[in-house]
């Protein structure tokens, strides 16, 4: 018994009419009859299309600005009748209620009509009602009936129809159903998601997330775990949106140490050329110059062994000198707003470079949702935009910091936000010279940092390590004098730090020994 299904009517009604005239065309050549509403039925018409109007089917004319329409049994009845159910068949029959075998529906453009800024009554009005209803009905029923609802499918359903005499394969039914059930789960996200901040909820009792196939990727973290990578549809610029102009495919390691390096970048100040260079989603060298090219250098200089097979993050126009520095040592990816033609060029011949451009750099005060999965659920929080300036600071030790200090202190600070806790950064003339991660110990990231310093003093044949004279970010407060007093021995003059700790007073007794200016943020930047 064969499971193809002929698709005979064909109920068209859609907000983007992209490819819609070629698409109607090819279904009326193959005979298929053609119902439509509203704006679709007049595009149709204006073409020289023959349709039949809903209000035809219903009896009824469409009311109430257009808000009522489908939702009638003659509607719902030819999408939802069991063809091969007598008792259906009957009540067809009976009530005059017309097979529709093709449903194509894209929905009212809500995501779009809020992300321009529309009023709440205008948001409101864009939530499509009929769309999702006809969608569900037509999805539920797909062992008889065919929907879409991205343009992008049309070119796939007519291929499908091609090769099967004018007919859908229960497989092609199939599909195409779970695409549309995605769609309308998507849709309803977006809509409860901005009715959650319109109504200021902080906790909403229900939370959803949506996204969209971008790219199936070859794999995980690990050859053995299969993954993929989907766009939410914020078009925030950044790897999600990101041109790429050479280069083998993003593997899901890529995607994940581009977003980190970029969004770093990002949040350092525009006003100098900056240069992020991440290894597995830490940044292992930071700095700012008067050219790109020198915030490379200073950036690479604070740990080469790391930055081999890194990621490359950079806050202006990527240009041929710094390409030309960069294409010395194996790099994984390149990000940048843009590069320039001579940039493009030297890259081209490293074949395994991903060069992505991305236009504009991300709004680094942007609130928006943060989530990650756990056993059994999920974790909701606000994006980490939390920012300090000097009137922020305050000075806790007998010895105030310089300018300079300050200044790099300030910069320090940037980078912990964007470091794995425990995060300690020395930091010294607008440059990472020690960058400790991801310890279990505040101390123990104080000494890696301090170590790493030591080991490119010896590469970089300096009678000292660069942490002389530096100064020291901590994501969190010490919660002991030990970690400040190794950063003390490490060279380091200033601390920044949120301060809260119980022993705030014998961690300002011990900097205020040691020779140190100090100042407390009021605020910490945990990143796990």
């Amino acid at each position: 018994m064969t499971d193809l299904v002929p698709i005979g009517r064909a109920l068209i009604s859609v907000s983007d009419k992209g490819g819609l005239i070629e698409f109607a065309r090819a279904l009326a050549a193959q005979g298929v009859e053609l119902i439509s509403t509203g704006g679709t039925s007049i595009a149709l018409r204006a073409a020289g299309l023959k349709v039949r109007d809903v209000s035809d089917v219903t009896g009824f004319p469409e009311m109430m600005d257009g808000r009522v329409k489908t939702l009638h049994p003659m509607v719902h009845g030819g999408l939802l009748a069991l063809r091969d159910d007598d008792e259906h068949l009957v009540a067809m029959a009976a009530h005059g209620i017309e097979p529709i075998d093709l449903l194509v529906v894209n929905l009212y453009p809500f995501e779009a009509t809020v992300a321009k800024g529309a009023s709440y009554d205008d948001c409101i009005e864009n939530i499509d009602i009929g769309g999702p209803a006809m969608i569900r009905a037509a999805s539920k029923n797909h062992k008889f009936v065919t929907v879409v609802t991205d343009p992008e499918d049309y070119t796939a359903l007519l291929a499908e129809m091609s090769a099967n005499d004018g007919a859908t394969s229960l497989k092609f039914r199939t599909r195409q159903a779970q695409i549309a059930y995605a769609r309308t789960a998507a849709y309803d996200t977006a809509v409860s998601t901005w009715m959650a901040g319109a109504i200021a909820e902080e906790a909403p009792r229900r939370r959803s997330f949506a996204g969209t196939l971008a790219q199936t990727l070859r794999y995980g973290e690990n050859p053995h775990q299969s993954a993929a990578f989907y766009t939410d549809g914020t078009n925030r610029p950044g790897v999600a949106t990101a041109k790429q102009w050479q280069g083998k495919e993003l593997s899901y390691n890529n995607i994940n140490d581009t977003d980190a390096a970029f969004e770093l970048v990002a949040d350092l100040d525009r006003a100098n050329p900056a240069c992020v260079i991440v290894k597995h989603a830490n940044p292992c060298g930071v700095a700012v110059g008067e050219t790109l090219a020198q915030a490379y250098e200073r950036a690479f200089d604070c740990d080469r062994t790391s930055a081999f097979g890194g990621i490359i993050a950079l806050n202006q126009t990527l240009d041929g000198e710094t390409a030309a520095k960069i294409a010395e040592i194996f790099t994984e990816v390149v990000i940048a707003p843009d590069a320039t033609d001579e940039a493009k060029a030297i890259f081209a011949a490293k074949k395994n470079l991903r060069l992505l451009t991305t236009g504009a750099l991300p709004d680094a005060t942007e609130k928006a949702l943060a989530w990650r999965q756990v056993s059994g659920g999920f974790l909701v929080q606000d994006r980490d935009v939390g920012q300090i300036s000097l009137a922020d600071l305050k000075v806790v030790t007998k010895r105030a910091p310089s300018e300079a200090e300050l200044a790099d202190m300030l910069f320090a600070w940037k980078v912990a936000k964007h470091v794995k806790s425990n995060a300690i950064i020395y930091v010294k003339d607008g440059a990472t010279v020690g960058v400790g991660a991801g310890q279990m110990s505040r101390l123990d990231s104080t000494r890696v940092a301090a170590r790493k310093s030591q080991d490119m003093a010896e590469v970089l044949g300096l009678s000292q390590p660069t942490t002389v004279g530096s100064v020291v970010a901590s994501d969190a407060f010490f919660p002991f004098a030990d970690g400040l007093l190794a950063a003390a021995q490490a060279g380091a003059t200033a601390i920044i730090q949120p301060g809260g700790s119980m022993r705030d007073a014998e961690v300002i007794a011990a900097a205020d020994e040691a020779g140190l200016a100090m100042v407390f943020t009021g605020m910490r930047h945990f990143r796990h």
